[in-house]
């Protein structure tokens, strides 16, 4: 096992990559930038390396300054996180040129399932459900007309490169498609540098599930169930549940079995996320996530498996030690991503954290690096709470839900609790009635 790892990260999610470390005996290094020196994950670190300015780009983005951190405090590892360097192949490759392990997938599989029409080539092959769509990048509007043609109208055109809805455009009618080709292209080439676009068949009303996985370097490869993730704004997951509303547990075994044979075949290795829609039954690969993705714990919660430490011991050489039979599923679990932005028009709100108190009791948990007097910076993503809760029912994690949303203060700043206490109110999303378009809607219609 490592002696000590780096975490190239910050806020919550390197306070949980520490904590999992240091329940296993390892040392770590916090890496931060001068507008971080007083974060928690700094506070707590067994070391702490300032690599650079608050720009992003200077100090989280820097590769050099990070692998001269390793570097000179003896690092044997380097864990991303999730966000910043965590899905970029080239950071993966130079970690291992440096004879550090990366607690990650190979930069091969990085590279595939980061470009979405390779993954899709790769998944295809391996005969995981698809969305119907463009076999690959559409070289012309006359073959995207073409296409759209054969697969019927809405279509959606999506960046090959592309994530977090940039360079994404429906368009529902051939009156509306080249306007949607248009943008679309323009949109990619300013967000990622590459204009390449496919299309998709626009689902109108699907549901966001994802399944987790986990594999060793001995050619074992598991799944940890699925979380369902519909609730969004803007492409932006804002509530997680494991397991989904509408999921049965033989639709899950059967997507399990698939895609765990398919990552064998791929030589995959350890954490990934492979997300889908699901409508009327039908599953549609769309993307996958070579890394520990941010609603993590609702997994955690409902198979009692701590997937950082999993993921630790993957990339030390060790072999899973359990079997996909040996995995359990208890209860439900539901996650609110609390943010530092105005509830009604979630415009950013960072500055002084007054007073900060966590919920507690049976089957909470808090992923906070907030504590009273903390302020939180204006210079990266506004997440700064993640609320979990798990109950033997999913009647019970709403309950406990609601009454942790209650008894959570974040003062100083705005945060979004008063909306998640609004959608934990609705009668829908108590009856697990929803789609992606839902919380769209849901926050147009305000009080």
């Amino acid at each position: 096992m490592f002696g000590k790892v780096l975490i190239a990260n910050r806020g919550e999610i390197a306070l949980r990559v520490h904590r999992a470390c240091q329940e296993m005996g390892i040392r770590t290094v916090a890496v931060h930038s001068t507008a971080d020196s007083t974060a928690m994950h700094v506070r707590l670190a067994d070391e702490s390396v300032c690599i650079g300015p608050p720009s992003a780009r200077d100090s989280y983005l820097n590769m050099a300054a990070i692998l001269s951190a390793a570097a000179i405090t003896g690092a044997d590892a380097i864990h991303p996180g999730y966000g910043f360097l965590s899905e970029n192949a080239n950071f993966a490759e130079m970690v291992e040129a440096h004879g550090l392990a990366f607690i990650g997938p190979t930069a091969a599989h990085i590279r595939m399932m980061g470009d979405k029409i390779a993954a899709k080539d790769a998944m295809r092959s391996l005969g995981v459900p698809l969305v119907p769509g463009s076999l690959g990048a559409l070289e012309s509007f006359e073959e995207a007309r073409a296409v759209a043609d054969e697969i019927k109208y809405p279509v959606l055109i999506k960046a090959a490169a592309g994530g977090g809805g940039r360079g994404m455009k429906v368009a529902r009618s051939e009156d509306e498609l080249e306007e949607a080709w248009r943008v679309a292209r323009t949109e990619s080439k300013a967000a990622f540098g590459d204009d390449s676009v496919y299309m998709e068949k626009y689902l109108d009303r699907p549901r966001h599930i994802e399944l987790q996985v986990m594999a060793d370097m001995h050619g074992n490869v598991v799944h940890f169930g699925e979380r369902d993730c519909s609730l969004q704004r803007r492409h932006q997951k804002l509530v997680e549940e494991a397991g989904s509303p509408v999921l049965t547990a033989a639709e899950r075994d059967a997507l399990g079995a698939q895609v765990t044979k398919g990552l064998k075949q791929l030589g995959y290795r350890n954490a990934g996320t492979l997300e889908f829609l699901w409508q009327d039954g039908q599953f549609a690969f769309i993307e996958m996530n070579t890394r520990l993705q941010v609603e993590h714990p609702v997994t955690e919660m409902v198979c009692n498996v701590d997937l950082v430490k999993e993921q630790l011991r993957v990339a030390a050489g060790e072999p899973l030690g359990y079997t996909q039979a040996d995995i359990r599923f208890s209860g439900h679990a539901i996650e609110c991503r609390i943010t530092a932005e105005d509830p009604e028009t979630f415009a950013p709100n960072p500055g002084r954290v007054d007073m900060y108190h966590a919920p507690g009791g049976l089957g909470v948990r808090v992923d906070s690096a907030l504590y009273s007097g903390y302020t939180v910076p204006p210079h990266y993503d506004s997440l700064v709470a993640k609320l979990v809760v798990h109950g033997q029912t999913r009647a019970e994690a709403i309950a406990r839900l609601k009454r942790s949303l209650d008894e959570m203060v974040v003062s100083g700043i705005k945060t979004t609790l008063p909306l998640h206490q609004r959608i934990v109110a609705d009668p829908e999303f108590q009856a697990g009635d929803y789609t992606i378009h839902w919380l769209e809607k849901f926050v147009s219609r305000g009080h």
